[in-house]
Order: C-alpha cells, then sequence, then structure tokens
C-alpha cells in the first residue's frame, strides 16, 4: 500500500483552534481517488499558546499519534523533531494562523516548533489566518501576508462575518470544508501544479438551489448544498480565469476572490445569468433552481386550522440553462447539469439537446455518496459531438478539475 499522505497541522492561540477538531476528523476521512485504501496521516503541531483553546489529549485521540509542543520534547524514536517532521510533511497546513505566526514566518523566525518546523520545510504550505479585523487590516499583517504569497504561500480566507471578539468584518478562519477542499486537492495532485489553461477566461457558475415561496414563512426548494458549484468556482480560480459565482442560499462561503451574487429564488437567478452571460466565455449551470414555483403567493401565513386540504396551484420557472444555450455566441462554451433518480443517460442526453449545451455533467443523486450533500461525486459526461466519458467516485473538488479540464478542451476546439 502507498505511504499515507502526511499532513503537518499546526494549530496557534486564537479561538478558532477549536474547529482543530472538527478539521482533524475531516481530513482523516479523505481518501486518495486512484487509490481508496489511501488515506491521510495528520500530525499535530500546538503552540503554547494555541494550547489554551485545545487540549493535546483531543489532539492525540483524533489524529492517532503523539502531539508535537516543544523543541525539547523527548522524542518517541530518536530524531531532530523540526527535521523529522518537516521530512514526514507533504503538505504543512497552519489553521488557524495568528497575526504573530504571520509575522514569524515572514520574518524566518525560528523561536518554537512550529516555526522551526516551517523553516525546515520544503513542501507546499497552506495558511488559514484567524484574526480580528483590525489587526487582519492592519499594514503591517497585510504586508507580511503578500511576503509570504511571494514565496509561494497559498492562503485559505480568512472569511468575513460576525467574530468572536463581537467585531464584524474580515477575520475568521475559513469553514473547515474549504480548508479540507485545497488540502484534497493537494492530495488528489491537483493543485501542486494546477495549469494556468483558464488565464483570463471569463466564467459564470450557477450554484446551490433555490427557494419559492408559498407564504411569508414557507418555501419550495431542495437539498442543494452548492459544493459542487463552489468547488468549481475555487478551481476555476485557482487555474487563472475570471470568476463569476450566482448563488443560491447555501452554508458555504464563496472563495476569496470569486465576484459572487447571491439571489433567492429561480427568477433572480435567471435574471442574474442572463444579465451576466454576454460578458462571458463559459457557463457552467450546476445549481439546482427550483422548476416550478406558486402560481400565487399568500401574503400572509397560511393557518393549519383553516385547511381542511390545502391545493396548490404550479407555474413552470424559467429554465435558466435552455435560455442561456438558445442565446450563446458560437465562441461561447455552456455546460449543463443533471442530478438524476432513473435513466441517467436517457434524460442527460435529452437534456443536452433541450439546454443547447456543449457539454452535460449527469449523476445519480440517489446514492448516498454522490447526492447533493456530499462531499464526493461520480458523473457521467456527455458532449454535444458524440463523446461520452465516465468520472468514478472522487472528491468534488477533484472532480471540479475533470470537468475544467473538459471546458478547456471545448474551448481549443
Amino acid at each position: 500500500m502507498n505511504k499515507p499522505f502526511t499532513v503537518v497541522l499546526g494549530i496557534t492561540g486564537s479561538i478558532a483552534a477549536y474547529k482543530a477538531a472538527d478539521l482533524v476528523r475531516k481530513l482523516r476521512a479523505l481518501r486518495d481517488p486512484a487509490d481508496t485504501a489511501r488515506g491521510v496521516n495528520v500530525r499535530a503541531v500546538l503552540t503554547s499558546s494555541g494550547a489554551q483553546f485545545i487540549t493535546p489529549t483531543t489532539l492525540q485521540t483524533l489524529t492517532g499519534n503523539p502531539v508535537n509542543q516543544g523543541m525539547f520534547d523527548t522524542p518517541t524514536a530518536w530524531d531532530v523533531e523540526h527535521i523529522g517532521l518537516a521530512d514526514d510533511a507533504d503538505v504543512l497546513l497552519i489553521a488557524p494562523a495568528t497575526a504573530n505566526v504571520l509575522a514569524k514566518l515572514a520574518l524566518g523566525l525560528a523561536d518554537d516548533l512550529l516555526s522551526s518546523v516551517a523553516l525546515a520545510c520544503t513542501v507546499p504550505l497552506l495558511i488559514a489566518p484567524a484574526m480580528n479585523v483590525h489587526m487582519w487590516n492592519h499594514p503591517a499583517t497585510q504586508l507580511n501576508v503578500r511576503q509570504l504569497q511571494v514565496r509561494g504561500a497559498r492562503f485559505i480566507g480568512p472569511d468575513t462575518g460576525e467574530l468572536a471578539c463581537g467585531y464584524t468584518g474580515r477575520g475568521r478562519m475559513a469553514a473547515v470544508e474549504e480548508i479540507t477542499g485545497v488540502v484534497a486537492d493537494y492530495f488528489s495532485g491537483v493543485y501542486a501544479a494546477p495549469a494556468p489553461d483558464l488565464t483570463g477566461v471569463r466564467i459564470l457558475i450557477t450554484a446551490g438551489p433555490t427557494r419559492e415561496y408559498l407564504d411569508p414563512v414557507r418555501f419550495l426548494s431542495n437539498p442543494s448544498s452548492g459544493k459542487m458549484g463552489y468547488a468549481l468556482a475555487r478551481a476555476a480560480q485557482m487555474r487563472g480565469a475570471v470568476v463569476t459565482l450566482v448563488s443560491g442560499p447555501v452554508s458555504i462561503d464563496p472563495p476569496p476572490g470569486v465576484t459572487t451574487i447571491p439571489v433567492l429564488s429561480t427568477a433572480e437567478m435567471a435574471e442574474a445569468v442572463l444579465t451576466a452571460a454576454p460578458a462571458v466565455g463559459v457557463i457552467i449551470g450546476a445549481a439546482a433552481p427550483v422548476d416550478f414555483t406558486p402560481t400565487t403567493r399568500a401574503p400572509q401565513k397560511i393557518k393549519k386550522q383553516d385547511q381542511a386540504h390545502l391545493t396548490l396551484t404550479m407555474t413552470p420557472t424559467t429554465d435558466i440553462m435552455a435560455a442561456v444555450g438558445a442565446g450563446k455566441r458560437p465562441d461561447q462554451v455552456v455546460v449543463a447539469f443533471a442530478a438524476e433518480t432513473e435513466h441517467l443517460e436517457t434524460h442527460a442526453a435529452e437534456k443536452l439537446a433541450r439546454k443547447h449545451a456543449d457539454l452535460i455533467v449527469a449523476n445519480d443523486i440517489t446514492t448516498p455518496d454522490a447526492g447533493f450533500c456530499a462531499e464526493t461525486n461520480r458523473a457521467l459526461l456527455l458532449y454535444a459531438d458524440g463523446r461520452r466519458e465516465v468520472l468514478p467516485l472522487q472528491e468534488k473538488s477533484a472532480m471540479a478539475h475533470r470537468i475544467l479540464d473538459a471546458v478547456a478542451g471545448l474551448l481549443k476546439r
């Protein structure tokens, strides 16, 4: 069996350190798409400040490895500890990373175990910052961030939202799912050297569900999580594209640097997409907009006690990708999605033709490892020229790159 993929996880003194427990669990659940028996080994490096927020016992239990804390801890087997950790790592991930540790990394200080490991590492460095909004925006911190980026460090977040200190702004650690997705890209070999084959290409991506309200408190929707669309947005940005993401209501923070247009109803999504479509070269419809809307919407909450039976009259909503396909230019690439429960290829082929798409990505949502909320997916790609391609089970972050490989090929043709 191949050697496990080793993530050395640095945990520093931020309240977000408590999220390391969930991060470790999700990292260890990752599997190599090419060898599902190969997983991820996590070795934690806990700073003295980080230990104020999460215990070594918790991390040792979750990682299955001793927790590394001090430069001069007695090792279980003889090794120069910081060198051994650096040599063992496939990636060094620091999450959460405080303003203090960013300053240390930028200056090349090595006054504790984590900073020494970072200085000795030759593998990719991933950083998920977490701090007060004013600390993040401070010129010194931003100078340190730019310096680290120049050296090749990749930043994941921080996100914008309510912070533990009571402020609202940018500084919250990126979602655990987003961090795991970036690591998964390295694990599957697609992040280490992403092809810049979409540099400058303007791509419009839809993601998530829509909602059609019956009354002010009830709506029709579906379980779409938006994970596939957000993975596509992040992957396209990695490959140099200029990305616009039209997103229904989801619980995922958008990738930094991606222009995000939040919408609620199918009509709002249609308006946003059809307005933006003429200015882009690629439109990818990964969203799951609701197909029907109530003909009339009750102005007040419908009371249960007033209704012996409730009959709804529904009207079809706009078929967004069919409208896009009907009006596309010859130089545009349109990619549709088909989430099916039966007769996958037959229904997908019909949608491919009806939506005038160049490519359709079809998947069976009845399987638990490829449904709406799953972290993984498997798909059938059908091309307008008759080609077909099967994508086996893999992380959605990896599948995003396989879909974009197909898009890049269509752009060349």
